[in-house]
């Protein structure tokens, strides 16, 4: 394969779209399978979905979380149950009708997500205020049939993700819930994912089906389309009552429980992707790196060798001792030029040099991936050196983020405005808003625009931008992916 195939082709200013699939395909992150909208997750991809799971699953079991799983597949009565939900996913579902050559007597879904089976489960464990709170999060895949152009990691027929799923006493419990697990997911978007995200509720038009109401962390992305990147939601007695989750109270009565959900996706790794990348492939951020620090030897004859790869080796261990990921690209089949492209493709924080030269001057080089930036540091230093350039580049990419997020923000004082913006600039446009749907659908209909978040910080004034009429609340609006 030549350098060429090697890397990204296109430039990401040209065709983000195509240079988005590249980086996907050439980082060996994902390919995709046989049958369309569904791809596998490659080593490389999956151990940047173990390093977000790991943060999630330490936030979750801090705060009295627990790991189960439920079955794959939910009987259709289950999902008639809570009609709302079930006409809602309804067109994304896919049905099992036969075992083996066998006609079912009754349909079997594929969960789209796993309400309906969970809650059948939870109305027979919970009995008493004393098995309260429940407080489950799931790791698993879900199968939604994707009816829209699809995308590695943002679009796609199964993907991975977690959902949680809680059952509590008290509409205030749940509140508190429903806003603690927006917390976790915004302290591994912004201080993690190293992208900074707009906190709110969902208009009634947008909220999750079958929820009381629907809190999210919303993105923007380089091309000016919006992220959603979390979700969390207090979803009432909608499921309670229907599926008769219920518990003899401290007063001795029956009561509906009260419940929530919340979930992310792998879509974050296309999050990732888009916001941090360049021309030459993925840029990752160190704290969720699978590989935070690369060394590679650089030697023309032979008998350099094992004194470079001594001195690599006892680098490497040092920092493996420090907590460092490392890896060594010990390969003798490839130049050191091959092995810099290929690892700035990969996005790899950080490349450390090690040559002749640095043996002489007892050195190490180091090379920033985000910015390409060379320093050289002394043998005694490498620790705290190389720590302070890893917090360096998590810190810059956020910066740099949260820099294109303002810039990628506008507002809209009027109908004309709105569209106009939407039409030539996208991002997020701050707006007003009377709380009327046919307002919000009027946005939609002329801009393909939707009414991302309600930000919990900002209530409405002025004048609607639609209609003109007392705005009752402030949102951000934006196309979406």
């Amino acid at each position: 394969m030549s350098r060429k195939d090697l890397g990204v082709s296109v430039k990401r200013s040209e065709d983000f779209s195509e240079w988005y699939t590249q980086v996907v395909l050439k980082a060996e992150l994902a390919d995709y399978a046989a049958a369309k909208g569904f791809i596998a997750l490659r080593p490389f991809g999956y151990a940047i979905w173990e390093q977000i799971r790991q943060v999630l699953d330490d936030g979750f079991k801090a705060t009295g979380h627990v790991n189960a799983y439920f079955p794959t597949l939910i009987p259709e009565t289950l999902l008639r149950r809570e009609a709302e939900h079930f006409e809602g996913f309804t067109p994304e579902v896919f049905w099992v009708t036969h075992a083996g050559n066998n006609e079912l007597s009754e349909r079997l879904v594929v969960r789209p997500t796993s309400e309906t089976i969970i809650y059948d489960f939870y109305a027979r464990w919970v009995r008493s205020w004393r098995d309260l709170p429940v407080l489950i999060n799931l790791w698993n895949s879900v199968l939604r049939a994707e009816i829209k152009s699809t995308k590695p990691f943002l679009r796609t027929s199964e993907f991975l993700w977690q959902e949680g799923h809680t059952v509590h006493a008290t509409k205030e419990e749940a509140d508190e819930e429903v806003m603690r697990i927006l917390e976790i997911y915004r302290k591994l978007i912004e201080e993690h994912l190293a992208i900074p995200a707009l906190r709110g509720t969902k208009s009634e038009k947008e909220k999750f089906v079958g929820a009381l109401y629907t809190t999210t962390l919303e993105s923007m992305m380089p091309d000016g389309k919006a992220l959603q990147m979390g979700t969390s939601h207090n979803l009432g007695q909608n499921f309670s009552k229907p599926f008769e989750i219920k518990f003899l109270g401290k007063d001795e009565k029956q009561h509906f429980a009260w419940q929530t959900s919340w979930g992310v996706s792998w879509r974050l790794i296309g999050a990732l992707i888009m916001m941090h990348g360049d021309d030459k492939g993925l840029v990752l951020p160190p704290r969720v790196a699978p590989i935070q620090v690369v060394f590679v030897p650089v030697y023309y004859k032979d008998d350099a060798r094992s004194m470079v790869m001594q001195k690599i080796k006892e680098g490497a261990e040092r920092l493996r001792k420090n907590g460092c990921r490392v890896h060594v690209d010990d390969r003798e089949e490839y130049t050191p030029g091959w092995k810099y492209n290929e690892w700035e493709l990969k996005g790899v924080p950080l490349r450390i040099e090690v040559g002749p030269k640095d043996l002489e001057k007892d050195q190490f080089m180091l090379v920033r991936r985000d910015n390409g930036e060379r320093k050289s540091v002394s043998s005694r230093g490498l620790e705290d050196e190389v720590k302070s350039v890893l917090d360096g580049i998590q810190s810059a990419l956020f910066e740099k983020s949260s820099i294109s997020l303002k810039q990628m923000t506008s507002n809209a004082s009027s109908m004309d405005e709105l569209t106009k913006i939407i039409e030539q600039k996208g991002g997020f446009v701050k707006a007003q808003w009377c709380g009327n749907k046919d307002c919000e659908e009027k946005v939609k209909a002329n801009t393909g625009a939707d009414i991302r978040l309600i930000p919990f910080d900002a209530k409405g004034s002025g004048s609607c931008t639609v209609c003109g009429n007392p705005a009752s609340a402030t949102v951000f609006l934006a196309r979406a992916y």
